[in-house]
């Protein structure tokens, strides 16, 4: 079964969650956004989620998780409890 391992930023804003993205693409630690501004009890640990597989997050995690680029932050992605920025960190 496929596994993945990924971080996650969570906000209440489509725009705010651009806002970081782009912080984070200009040289901004991933890990110190996550613990400033996600609202996931995550972010305490700089958004690690752990390892997990398919089904184990909303759908609309493992769309991303599972299918796009590595190591890239990925997003805006809404799901019902907001708008998540993701870095898939390994999968196999």
């Amino acid at each position: 079964m496929a596994r993945a391992s990924a971080r996650h930023i969570l906000v209440s804003s489509e725009e705010q969650c651009n806002v970081l993205k782009q912080e984070i693409e200009n040289g901004r630690d991933f890990a110190e956004v996550a613990k400033e501004h996600s609202s996931c009890p995550s972010g305490r640990q700089g958004g690690d989620l752990g390892s997990f597989g398919p089904g184990q997050m909303v759908p609309e995690f493992d769309k991303v998780v599972f299918n796009d680029e590595l190591n890239k932050v990925l997003g805006p992605v809404k799901t019902q409890f907001g708008y998540h920025l993701l870095e898939v960190t390994s999968r196999s």
